[in-house]
């Protein structure tokens, strides 16, 4: 998806990716996960639930960089 950044100067390609995370046992580790996505891309809408392992990410950041972002919390990324 194309999204028009606030200025209108440029666009950025957004992703809707998943990831199965493990380790995730309380809403701090939520906050945890989603401060880091958050700093790899402030713009990025991130949605988790922990009782399935999912984590829900729309951003215009790489897969990798999102998955080693979690994985740098100390969680470990399954897919």
């Amino acid at each position: 998806m194309l999204q028009q950044t606030p200025e209108g100067l440029s666009e950025r390609y957004i992703m809707n990716q998943i990831f199965t995370v493990e380790g995730m046992t309380c809403g701090h580790c939520e906050k945890a996960v989603t401060k880091a996505l958050l700093a790899l891309d402030a713009q990025a809408k991130v949605t988790i639930d922990r009782t399935q392992n999912k984590v829900q990410v729309e951003s215009d950041q790489p897969r990798a960089a999102l998955a080693k972002a979690v994985a740098d919390e100390g969680y470990r990324v399954i897919t």
